[in-house]
């Protein structure tokens, strides 16, 4: 069904028993718009094949939903260059959050951050440098003397902060990454994935939103040196606001694109593109490929009632079963009539049941196919009847 543009939720029409498997289910048909969960496989949507990309992998991902809508040997390792910055700026952001660090702090200059190979932005001894034009010259001008400068001002030493570095990825849910440095130079056992990678650039988009426009900054001049932002697309496509592009002979040439088109965002992450114009390329073709032929929708906000589900023994019959936050998905253009779902309450539901707890399930299927599962939870408490009714309730489950 389409109100303004969006589709929402037809009414309940069936209610089935399926009590050999101890589950109520409550059929919800042509919502249009459903949750897709994590455990959805890619390559299940019927949409038109992705483009050809040219690199060795690549990941896209809707940022709403954090669905993948297209990839290729997105969870093989490859060295991520100076796509690494991408966690030396979230550590550094979350102690300026955590004012462990102050934008302001003149950060000394060790020989060792002076003396950095690769791309600098030539901080001096002699100079004072502050943590604010540090995380300009690393995020702009790919600084890798600005990236030891802040991991040693964060950690004491880039070694304990390149440990930090994987403790966050790990928490971050990055499971096949690690880190031995902050810049993203060359070491055996510095790795990532273009799937890790994109959940880095997402978490950075979400949890510090008030630093994410420096992302979208054309040039810095720092010592009178003017550098410009290495990620031409800046200037080619004006819905593109960042974020960080990465090269090394052995890592190819990287770019993290994110991408904004009305409330859309798209995350894409190519590795190992053969040049330049490459990585710019395939980027564009992944970006445009994903606003085509993928659209989001909202199915319920949060705390929306979905359905009420029978409750046994407790001081209500029935609790009300939906969401905590709000249920966004992305779908093929235009395949929304065509989504189903299933709303699946594991039975008996027996009081008392806390605000929050899981008491279903809501499986999807477009054009029959399976496609997805997400939890759903319940949006008030129910406690426990008064001892009559408890009786009763075991009673009458003991002869179903």
């Amino acid at each position: 069904m389409l109100l303004n543009g969006r589709l929402r939720p037809a009414p309940a029409v069936a209610i089935r028993r399926a009590a050999e498997r101890g589950l109520c289910v409550l059929a919800f048909l042509s919502c249009g718009l459903l949750p897709l969960a994590a455990s959805a496989q890619p390559g299940a949507l019927p949409v038109p094949v992705p483009p050809a990309i040219n690199a060795r992998a690549f990941v896209l991902v809707d940022f709403a939903t954090g669905q993948v809508l297209a990839s290729q040997a997105a969870d093989d390792r490859f060295e991520p260059a100076s796509l690494t910055k991408l966690m030396t700026a979230y550590l550094t952001f979350n102690s300026i959050r955590q004012k462990r660090l102050m934008p302001t702090l003149v950060v000394p200059v060790s020989d060792r951050a002076r003396k950095a190979e690769g791309s600098r932005m030539f901080i001096e001894q002699r100079i004072p440098v502050t943590v604010d034009e540090l995380i300009r010259g690393m995020i702009i001008q790919s600084g890798n003397d600005a990236s030891i400068a802040l991991a040693e001002a964060v950690a004491g030493g880039e070694d304990a902060f390149a440990d930090a570095m994987t403790r966050e990825a790990q928490r971050l849910g990055m499971k096949n990454t690690s880190f031995r440095n902050s810049t993203g130079l060359p070491d055996a056992k510095h790795f990532s994935t273009a799937t890790d990678l994109s959940r880095l650039a997402s978490a950075i988009i979400r949890d510090f939103p008030e630093f994410y426009s420096l992302y979208s900054q054309r040039d810095y001049t720092y010592n009178k040196i003017k550098q410009a932002n290495r990620n031409r697309l800046l200037w080619l496509d004006p819905s593109v606001d960042g974020m960080k592009t990465g090269f090394t002979e052995a890592a190819g040439f990287c770019l993290v694109t994110s991408a904004r088109r009305g409330e859309r965002r798209l995350v894409a992450v190519v590795l190992g593109a053969p040049s330049e114009s490459a990585r710019i390329s395939e980027s564009q073709k992944l970006i445009n490929y994903g606003f085509q032929f993928f659209d989001n929708f909202r199915l319920y906000r949060a705390r929306q009632p979905v359905a009420p589900l029978a409750v046994w023994k407790g001081s209500s019959r029935t609790v009300d079963a939906g969401f905590e936050g709000d249920l966004v998905v992305t779908l093929p253009a235009g395949s929304g009539p065509r989504v189903k779902a299933d709303l699946e309450s594991v039975q008996p539901l027996v009081a008392p049941i806390a605000a929050g707890q899981r008491v279903g399930t809501l499986k999807l299927t477009l054009d029959g196919r399976p496609l997805a599962e997400y939890p759903v939870v319940a949006l008030q408490e129910v406690q426990a009847a008064n001892i009559f009714r408890r009786t009763w309730d075991s009673l009458r489950l003991m002869l179903k």
